[in-house]
């Protein structure tokens, strides 16, 4: 018998007048729910105030948990930091305080891990370095915000001003590769984050530009949330534990909202001993059955072990299994990146 799903539109990494954002967290919330947002998980720059405030909660038909973005004291290894109970020493070295995360049992998500650019000045990249730790839970695979900055040039920033949303492409290489090599090792959620600020950019010379605002942002990079219990729409810590319990569990996909809606997106595994969502674990069978339900017709590539197994066209499609490993899905929407799906285990 099927297990009963359940699917919310999440935005992850967001900044408010917390930190360095432009807006306030109850502004934001607002902006959310004018779209199709279900959980917001804002992260402002080294501070839980917000959250101690008490700041979660439901704001209409939007969940907001309360999580932060740690660094170092060189701005680099930046981190997200969901599910805490207790306020972090921001000033301890990050191979502290990733462990510290950990230990409280918060989740620990690297935020642009493999940035790099050197354009504007006033933004240089924020690299995560401590690959040798395995206190993290996570890795932002798509940063909308890193994307958009690093593909900028002095001929195609006018461009990319204009039309910011179709300027998002794909996540970077070497960032899916690190992800896969991970995932032999251990289970790592793979989210997407759009890093979102509001800022005013100058690209005209002294001609101010609200290239990215907030509802902008939020019509681009989507992580889809999956619960096996349905949010109750009031009890919003149980309700975040729910959210929290998927993240950590690698039951969630990335998607580019620009090319529409993915919440009908599905990757699963069957077989004799049962079935697995993303993120899940099954005992493999020579008889084992990937299915992948696309929301719109699309082509959906299988990558296995980190590498391309097989690619097919449709709506919903069916692949076999052939050996245990690591297995998960790329759909591509009229040649575009659409969706990244996490990790199922076949044992």
């Amino acid at each position: 018998m099927k297990e009963k799903y359940y699917t919310y539109s999440g935005l992850i990494h967001v900044h408010s007048t917390y930190s360095d954002g432009t807006r306030t967290i109850e502004d934001i919330a607002g902006i959310a729910n004018e779209l199709d947002v279900q959980v917001l998980l804002m992260s402002d720059h080294n501070t839980l105030k917000p959250k101690f405030d008490g700041l979660e909660g439901w704001y209409d038909k939007v969940l907001v948990g309360i999580g932060c973005e740690i660094n170092d004291a060189q701005d680099e290894n930046h981190l997200l930091a969901f599910n805490l109970k207790d306020e972090i020493d921001f000033s301890r070295p990050a191979e502290e305080y990733v462990c510290s995360v950990r230990d409280q049992g918060g989740i620990g998500i690297i935020a642009h891990p493999n940035e790099s650019r050197d354009h504007l000045p006033q933004y240089p990249p924020y690299p995560w370095k401590l690959w040798d730790s395995d206190c993290f839970n996570g890795i932002e695979i798509w940063n909308q915000m890193s994307e958009w900055l690093e593909g900028l040039t002095a001929k195609n920033k006018y461009m990319r001003a204009m039309h910011p949303r179709r300027s998002i492409i794909s996540p970077k290489k070497e960032t899916l590769a690190v992800w896969d090599k991970l995932n032999l090792k251990r289970r790592v959620t793979g989210i997407g984050g759009v890093d979102a600020h509001g800022y005013v950019h100058k690209l005209w010379g002294f001609i101010p530009k609200r290239i990215f605002r907030y509802k902008i942002s939020f019509r681009t990079i989507r992580t889809y949330i999956v619960t096996k219990q349905e949010l109750s729409g009031s009890d919003h810590e149980n309700d975040l534990q729910l959210v929290y319990n998927a993240l950590h569990s690698s039951n969630c996909f990335v998607a580019h909202r620009y090319y529409g809606d993915a919440a009908d997106f599905c990757f699963s595994a069957y077989n004799k001993h049962g079935s697995a969502v993303m993120g899940d674990s099954l005992a493999y069978d020579s008889d084992t059955e990937l299915h992948v339900i696309n929301p719109a017709e699309a082509e959906s590539t299988i990558i296995y072990n980190g590498e391309i197994l097989e690619i097919k066209k449709g709506s919903k499609l069916v692949f076999n299994a052939p050996e245990a490993g690591i297995y998960r899905v790329e759909s591509r929407y009229k040649g575009k990146l659409w969706i990244l799906s996490n990790h199922i285990r076949l044992k």
